[in-house]
Parts: structure tokens; C-alpha cells; sequence
């Protein structure tokens, strides 16, 4: 009777344990759950940090940032080389025309002259994109992902919208809207870095 017992102690440790296995797979951000791993132009990357853009106290965005590494410093994660994806998904419901506009004046703000006129293609289609679907939706979401050679690829809710941006600064400057030294949240710069602070939930 007591072996039976044992055993049945056993089985039930090992179902409890099956979640927090599959858990550690992902990371979760206001709900949203993030894969610390992905597969981006057949390579594998990691989930360098996930985080939340407010502004000012509202949740707007959780943003998720997948390097061949990991780093916390800025400077080496800009001019890393190989793949890398930026992974949004909204909050709330977003005006694309305002998220475009927002995107070009933090890439403005942040890259330097040079790189930001080498990238103006890249802002323009990202602008006629988010234009032209008109709403970013709760729920919904978007990548890029910059891949050596063929450029940075926009897709939205999963689905590649447009042509590849060729100019390799593109997803230098938009990084930069994050990474800069005037990033659009400061909290959301460090959860990028995977920089651990205590941050408003």
C-alpha cells in the first residue's frame, strides 16, 4: 500500500512538472507569449528581452528583440552581424498612419544623418504599409526581420507584406527607435537589452 502510494506521488509530480517544462519555452509579457527562439533565414536565434511600450501609463505594444546572441549592450547589438527579428504585438488598437509617422521620427531622432538618408526607402514603404492597412488591431502583430543579403521583411500577423527593404541601414535605424540615445521608452530599452529592473506591470 505505501509503494502504491509512492508511485502515485511520482506519476503526480511528473504531470505538475510537464507545464513548467513547456513554459520554458516561452516568456510572457502582458499576455503575450514570446518563443525564446526562432528561426529567422535558417538561422536559429534567441530571444535577447521582451518588454512593454507605455505611453505614460497606458500599455500601448510588448516588443521582443531575437539575436544570434545575447548582449546588453547597445553598440554591439546594432552593429551585430546575421539575422535579426524585432517582434511587435498591440495592446491596443493602434492608427497605422500615427504608427508610421511615430517610426520615422524616432528613426530621425536616433540614427545618424548618414544612415537615416541611406534608410529613407525603407521609411517610406514602412509608412505606405501601416497606411494602407489603416489599423494595427489589439492582438495583432508585426515583424521585421533583417536577413544579410536580402534585406529587412516586414510581416504582418505573420504574413510577408511588400518586398524586401534592400538597404542594410534600415534595420540599424529602426532599432534605433528603441536602442537610441532618445529611445521611445526607456523601461522598454532595457527589457530589450534583457537588462533586469523592476519595471510597471
Amino acid at each position: 500500500m505505501h509503494r502504491r502510494s509512492l508511485i502515485t506521488l511520482a506519476l503526480a509530480a511528473c504531470a505538475l512538472s510537464l507545464p513548467l517544462a513547456a513554459q520554458a519555452d516561452t516568456v510572457e509579457v502582458a499576455g503575450v507569449k514570446y518563443d525564446t527562439a526562432a528561426d529567422v533565414g535558417g538561422k536559429k536565434l534567441v530571444l535577447n528581452g521582451a518588454g512593454i511600450r507605455y505611453r505614460v501609463v497606458i500599455k500601448v505594444y510588448t516588443a521582443g528583440l531575437y539575436l544570434a546572441e545575447k548582449t546588453t549592450d547597445p553598440d554591439t547589438l546594432l552593429h551585430m552581424a546575421g539575422p535579426k527579428r524585432l517582434h511587435i504585438v498591440a495592446l491596443r488598437d493602434i492608427d497605422g498612419n500615427d504608427l508610421g509617422k511615430l517610426f520615422t521620427k524616432g528613426m530621425e531622432a536616433n540614427a545618424p544623418r548618414e544612415e537615416f538618408v541611406k534608410s529613407i526607402n525603407g521609411v517610406l514603404k514602412i509608412a505606405e504599409l501601416f497606411a494602407a492597412k489603416k489599423e494595427l488591431s489589439k492582438g495583432e502583430s508585426f515583424s521585421v526581420d533583417y536577413v544579410p543579403g536580402v534585406g529587412s521583411q516586414v510581416l504582418i500577423n505573420g504574413k510577408v507584406a511588400g518586398d524586401p527593404i534592400k538597404e542594410p541601414e534600415f534595420f540599424t535605424a529602426l532599432m534605433r527607435i528603441w536602442l537610441g540615445k532618445s529611445p521611445a521608452d526607456d523601461s522598454l530599452k532595457e527589457a530589450l537589452l534583457g537588462v533586469e529592473r523592476k519595471r510597471r506591470r
